[in-house]
């Protein structure tokens, strides 16, 4: 954290070199969230943006703001939110936190009172240096002069807190002249990959323990590349970015609790597992060798009883045991049929369905954004691998795996990758509800061809697979976690002026899903959550028949 307060200069002077910064150091993306204390900066932002230097956005609520502009964040563009004082900036702190655990380089920018004003009962002055914690790097900027100070954004989220005094609003001739000049934002470029460290050096795998390879949320490419070379299965979650190819699984999660799964012997962890509890027994085995190679984020480089590695190699000429892989695969697609036909044998729509629905629509260059709780792990389970090279993106927020701002998410990432040939999202009643913030956009605002999909259970289904969803808790369950709401879900598409459609039926769900209308537009798929731990048990015993 760096303090620079060493002259007044001009409210609209310090305003336009903060866009400047911005601009220079990539930032094509700005949410704002508007305030009196920040009104500088949003004069500034429009100016730049009316110029095609930057693209704004402009939310109401500052929660929506982070999230939407983290979205932008994790298709690869340079976003930055833009709060005013107070409460303002608390409201920014869980996309921080998930930018934080994620490794996005997520820009926050406060505005605040000068220093002499602090510590005086200034009206909406709190203590915004440091407001999100010894982690996040943040600069405190009176002036021009102190933004030099201001390091790039790395991988991780920066605050810049900067003092604005009276008067905060410019003269129309001063804004709209601060920000005319310079280079054009590019509109619609290639999609930008994630910056990562490059390391030379490598980590040779002796070939012999029986070996299977991990890849949690955004492990990339290696962990399929490694898993082909080598001839080991590969566990995929569906948003590392590898659940592709020839040695992906489909069910490896369900196989984990198999005579297969006892019979390991190493595991290869590529990204951060996140979504299930065999792959964590897994990893916690004490007579399974357990290999990390350290991600993005704020996490600790290996897990306890694991080891770091560097990028692992292959030089072997031909892979492992072929009698090793060929018992996953064969496994695999027999209990996948297993799957299927169980919930083909289902007469009323199951969240598993949905998903399975959802990921089918997916067309190669699309994009899926996909909800925490339920529906990520329902996708985990009714994704097929996909052919390498059909550059389908699913991506969720997996830094802390919250449900909040899930909606702004998808909208942001849907705006940041307008080369998708399609983007969807698939997120739970719950989470759909607590971002309705989200679908708020004023007729100015940029709007995305975006279909929200939400597997309706009234509640939360999740914690009926878990111990609270036990027989013995039923009197207290749904008071304290199936949360049902009972919400009109049509009545508030309609409040924001939202298309949406209800559908009850597999053959409606894909209909609907085969038809989109453009904008953004919300599927309600209508599901049980009464018997969902009952399914979710007899999916779980397809395993061992």
């Amino acid at each position: 954290m760096s303090t620079l307060d060493t002259s007044s200069s001009s409210t609209a002077e310090l305003a336009a070199a903060v866009v400047e910064r911005l601009v220079a150091d990539g930032v094509s993306e700005v949410v704002l969230a508007p305030g009196s204390r920040n009104a500088p900066l949003a004069f500034a932002l429009f100016a730049a943006d009316r110029a095609g230097r930057l693209r704004l956005h402009t939310r109401i609520d500052e929660r929506s703001a982070g999230f939407l502009a983290l979205g932008l964040t994790r298709v690869g563009a340079r976003a930055a939110a833009v709060t005013t004082s107070g409460t303002a900036v608390a409201n920014l702190h869980p996309a921080v936190l998930e930018a934080l655990h994620a490794g996005l380089g997520l820009v926050v920018v406060s505005a605040d009172r000068p220093a002499r004003l602090r510590g005086t009962g200034a009206n909406q002055t709190t203590d915004q240096v440091g407001i999100f914690g010894t982690p996040v790097p943040t600069h405190d900027v009176a002036d021009p002069v102190g933004l030099a100070a201001v390091a790039d954004v790395t991988d991780g989220p920066l605050h810049l807190n900067v003092q604005f005094d009276v008067p905060l609003v410019p003269s129309p001739e001063t804004y709209l002249e601060s920000s005319s000049m310079g280079p054009k934002r590019q509109l619609d470029g290639p999609e930008t990959p994630a910056r990562r460290a490059r390391n030379a050096n490598s980590t040779l795998l002796p070939r012999g323990p029986r070996t299977v390879v991990v890849a949690g949320d955004d492990a990339g490419p290696p962990a399929r590349v490694l898993a082909e070379r080598a001839g080991w299965p590969l566990l995929a979650e569906p948003t590392s970015g590898a659940r592709t190819g020839t040695h992906a699984l489909r069910t490896g999660r369900l196989l984990l609790g198999t005579s297969l799964g006892e019979r390991i012997e190493r595991v290869v962890v590529f990204g951060r597992p996140t979504l299930s509890r065999p792959v964590t027994r897994l990893l916690a085995r004490e007579d399974v060798e357990v290999l990390v190679v350290p991600g993005r984020g704020w996490w600790p480089p290996a897990p306890p009883g694991s080891t770091a590695i560097d990028p692992p190699r292959w030089d072997e000429p031909e892979p492992d045991d072929p009698e090793w892989f060929a018992a996953w695969t064969e496994a695999d697609r027999a209990l996948g049929r297993r799957i299927d036909a169980e919930l083909a044998g289902t007469a009323a729509l199951t969240p598993y369905d949905v998903a399975g629905a959802v990921f089918r629509a997916l067309p190669a260059s699309g994009l899926l954004v996909v909800g925490a709780s339920s529906p990520i792990r329902d996708l985990d389970l009714m994704a097929r691998p996909a052919p390498v090279g059909e550059r389908r993106r699913v991506i969720a927020n997996r830094g802390l795996a919250g449900i909040d701002g899930t909606v702004s998410s998808a909208i942001g990432s849907a705006l940041g990758r307008p080369h998708s040939s399609r983007a969807l999202a698939l997120m739970g009643d719950l989470t759909f509800l607590h971002d309705q913030n989200g679908l708020i956009l004023g007729p100015h605002e940029p709007r995305p061809d975006l279909t929200i999909v939400v597997p309706n259970d009234n509640g939360g289904a999740i914690f009926a697979m878990l111990e609270q969803g036990a027989p013995e808790h039923a009197e207290a369950f749904d008071r304290l976690f199936g949360t049902p709401h009972g919400v009109d879900l049509a009545a508030t598409c309609a409040a924001v002026r939202v298309p949406h459609l209800r559908v009850t039926s597999r053959p409606e769900l894909e209909q609907a899903l085969a038809t989109p209308n453009g904008g953004i537009e919300v599927i309600e798929a209508v599901v049980g959550r009464q018997d969902r731990r009952a399914l979710d048990a007899r999916l779980r015993s397809l395993a061992t028949e």
